[in-house]
C-alpha cells in the first residue's frame, strides 16, 4: 500500500502531513482533515495516466542483423556425466552451464547421449536468448591416466547443438593428453574385480 498526495488547488491548498492531508481555508482555519491510503494500481486507474510502453531490454552484445556472435562450447563428457560449459572467446565470462546430470533423475542415466541431448538443448536456448548465434567447440574426455575417448554424451550433445540452430564454428579435441605420466592407478596386476 502507498500513501498517495494529492494536489487539488480550488480557494484554499492541500497541506501534506505524512499520511493525511488538512483542508486549509484562506483564513486559516482547519476545515477538515483527509486519511487515506491507496494500492498504487488504484491510483493509476483513477488518475487516467497513461502507462508508456516498456523499451525490450536485450542481453549480449549489440550486433547488426545477420552478423555472427561467437561463443566457446567447452563440453566434457566423461563416463559419469556430460558437462557444457558456454564462455565467451575469452573463456573468463560464463554464459551458460547444464549439465547431464540436471536434466535425469536417476545417476546412471547423466552420462547417456538423451541427457546430453536435453542438456544442449537447454544451453542453445539461453545462448539464442543472450543473442549468441555460433559457438567454437572444445571437447574434452577426462584424459591424463584415465580414458582418453569421451563418452556417450560428448557427440549427442555437439549433434543437439547443431541441430537446435547453432551455427558451428571450429571443432577441438582438448582432452589433456600426458607426454609423460604419474603411475596409473590399480597397482601391478590392475584393478581385480
Amino acid at each position: 500500500m502507498h500513501i498517495v498526495r494529492l494536489q487539488l488547488r480550488v480557494n484554499g491548498q492541500w497541506m501534506r502531513e505524512h499520511n493525511f492531508a488538512r483542508w486549509i481555508r484562506s483564513d486559516g482555519t482547519i476545515q477538515s482533515t483527509m486519511y487515506f491510503v491507496m494500492d498504487a494500481s488504484e491510483l493509476s486507474k483513477k488518475a487516467g495516466k497513461v502507462k508508456q510502453p516498456e523499451q525490450a531490454i536485450s542481453f549480449g552484445p549489440q550486433v547488426k542483423p545477420g552478423e555472427l556472435v561467437f561463443g566457446v562450447a567447452h563440453i566434457y563428457a566423461s563416463k559419469n556425466d556430460t558437462f557444457i560449459h558456454v564462455t565467451d572467446l575469452t573463456g573468463r565470462e560464463t554464459i551458460v552451464r547444464v549439465t547431464g546430470g540436471m536434466k535425469v533423475k536417476t545417476d546412471r542415466d547423466e552420462p547417456s547421449a538423451y541427457a546430453a541431448l536435453l542438456a544442449s538443448q537447454d544451453v542453445a536456448a539461453r545462448c539464442k536468448e543472450l543473442g549468441i548465434t555460433a559457438l567454437h567447440i572444445k571437447i574434452r574426455a577426462m584424459g591424463g591416466t584415465r580414458q582418453k575417448t569421451f563418452g556417450a554424451g560428448g557427440q549427442a550433445s555437439l549433434r543437439a547443438l547443431a541441430r537446435a540452430g547453432m551455427r558451428i564454428g571450429r571443432i577441438e579435441d582438448v582432452t589433456p593428453i600426458p607426454t609423460d605420466t604419474t603411475r596409473r592407478r590399480g597397482g601391478r596386476r590392475g584393478r581385480r574385480l
